[in-house]
């Protein structure tokens, strides 16, 4: 085995993540690693719907994204011959990165950040700078978006 045994990778589905599934992938490749994907759910956000939306419909829509975004981990790291196991949990981004890693003892997060900085970034908010910042375990984090 090599120095990194689960690598925790957090989707969200977008093609920008997918940088840094494929990023994670490649490492487990090398180093003979199970990747851990993970599809946060933030329920929260969706609190301000007008009644008359069915939540039972928006949670269902919200797991199918989740699990069609874990299909695609899945995919790739199969192209690679990189196991995978798999979650779909509802909370707060960062801190069910940060929970998952340490409860399944991962040796690493990668996860894939925009990059933003100034106003943007105290605007809009980071979960990997939260993740950065309150994980206990070591976080790589890829540019998504392109820009050098």
């Amino acid at each position: 085995m090599g120095r990194y045994e689960r690598i925790l990778v957090p989707t969200d589905g977008s093609e920008e993540t997918r940088e840094a599934v494929e990023h994670a992938i490649d490492l487990a490749a090398e180093h003979g690693a199970t990747i851990h994907a993970l599809y946060v759910v933030n329920s929260a956000s969706f609190s301000g719907l007008p009644m008359e939306s069915s939540w039972e419909s928006v949670a269902a829509m919200m797991n199918e994204e989740g699990d069609a975004a874990l299909d695609e981990v899945e995919d790739v790291a199969a192209e690679r011959g990189v196991p995978v196991e798999r979650a779909l949990v509802d909370g707060n981004p960062s801190r069910e990165i940060v929970r998952y890693a340490e409860d399944e003892d991962c040796d690493l997060v990668v996860m894939g950040t925009h990059g933003r900085g100034g106003i943007d970034r105290l605007l809009l908010g980071s979960v990997a700078e939260k993740v950065v910042r309150s994980s206990t375990v070591p976080v790589l984090t890829v540019r998504v978006d392109g820009e050098p």
